[in-house]
């Protein structure tokens, strides 16, 4: 069975479709022991990125004061998945989101989304059919790309200021208003969701990824993958590849660009392929600026050294001589952040450099590489 159904699910066909959550095998702290053991059996791990095992997170916030958050801001321009479903199975999500409160022993939980979002209407009339456990808030964040890192909602949602907190104290720890806070991509709910609706083995047989596929394929949009498949696999789900493809960025704007087709999806489930009559390096370093305009600008990383680099890119485009500057900059920037985006953002352009390396050159010579002047 598929994740995403054809068209958006009411309470009714999603029961029909998916099941009805069987609380009364999870009841009391035994059943809480439970819910957890059979995340664990499935091997459920992270869908927002960091790939980090769910049951693990569940058992570091099981207080009596624990608050979830469910994560579907999906900040990366590269991801839809969490858009799509919200949008078409909310009661997926939903049901995963009282699932990992009632493991948690939560009271309260939150479900963010951006401000604006077109999916707003679609969760609160699915909020409209239920009668939950656990009351669901729905919380806008501000439109930035930083604004749902964990730890930037844990401080938006306690004194309205998203930007990120840095790495420590864990949200576990102290979270939303100092409570222990457990915060979950929306897909990683939905996949909690299915664990418990399928069981644990029937999930892990028949498990699928959604994978935003954009670029030079014939049908952009969400698709479901098996774990684990080659971005080949990848982009022939996704219709196959309407023109010649050079090179695929993998995780989003803050992943990594590949020209070895048979890797896999790593980081953000976002694959866009590159059309081999387009030069990485302009698209990189129109990313660049991107993440360097939408910085937290609280930290050195992110004030200076994103700046720097993004200048840097734009000056090789034009010929000069950025490439020894880039060779000194890009390490000082990973792990020194108050959050990873200085680091996703020294990884796609290490990458860059590396798969791009003839069109350095070329630009580097001229001012411009091989694909501008084919098509000049």
């Amino acid at each position: 069975m598929t994740i995403l159904p054809p068209h958006r699910l009411d309470l009714a066909g999603h029961r029909r479709r998916n099941g009805v959550v069987p609380w009364v095998a999870y009841h009391g702290e035994d059943g809480r022991d439970r819910l957890i053991e059979a995340v664990a059996a499935a091997d459920l791990r992270g869908r927002g990125g960091a790939g980090f095992p769910t049951a693990r997170k569940l058992r570091a916030a099981r207080e009596p004061r624990s608050i979830v958050v469910a994560n579907g801001c999906e900040g990366d321009p590269l991801s839809h998945k969490d858009a799509a479903l919200l949008t078409l199975s909310p009661h997926l999500v939903l049901d995963g989101l009282q699932l990992a409160a009632h493991a948690t022993g939560a009271t309260e939980t939150i479900l963010c989304v951006h401000q604006g979002s077109p999916v707003r209407s679609s969760v609160r009339a699915a909020l409209a059919e239920r009668d939950d456990r656990v009351p669901v808030r729905v919380e806008e964040i501000p439109r930035r790309y930083v604004a749902s890192e964990e730890s930037a909602l844990v401080h938006h949602l306690t004194s309205g200021d998203a930007r990120p907190l840095g790495k420590s104290p864990r949200p576990d720890e102290r979270g939303v208003r100092g409570r222990p806070t457990l915060v979950d991509n929306v897909d990683t709910l939905a996949q909690l969701a299915l664990v418990i609706l399928q069981g644990p083995q029937h999930y892990r047989a028949a498990r699928a990824d959604l994978v935003t596929v954009t670029g030079a394929v014939r049908r952009p949009g969400v698709v479901e993958v098996a774990p684990g498949v080659s971005l080949s696999a990848v982009l022939a789900a996704a219709g196959g590849e309407a023109e010649p493809v050079r090179a695929v960025l993998v995780g989003g704007y803050g992943g990594t660009w590949t020209s070895d087709f048979r890797s896999g999806v790593t980081g953000i489930s976002a694959v866009y392929a590159l059309p081999a009559r387009a030069c990485g390096l302009e698209y990189t370093a129109k990313v660049l600026a991107f993440l360097a305009a939408e910085s937290a600008r609280q930290c050195g990383p992110c004030m200076f050294g994103l700046p720097a680099i993004a200048a840097d890119f734009a000056e090789l485009l034009r010929g000069g001589p950025a490439t020894d500057r880039l060779a000194r900059r890009l390490p000082l920037l990973s792990g020194r952040g108050a959050c990873a985006h200085p680091d996703g953002a020294a990884r796609l352009a290490s990458s860059a450099l590396r798969v791009f390396e003839a069109d350095v050159v070329a630009h580097t010579a001229g001012g411009r590489c091989r694909i501008l002047e084919s098509v000049a």
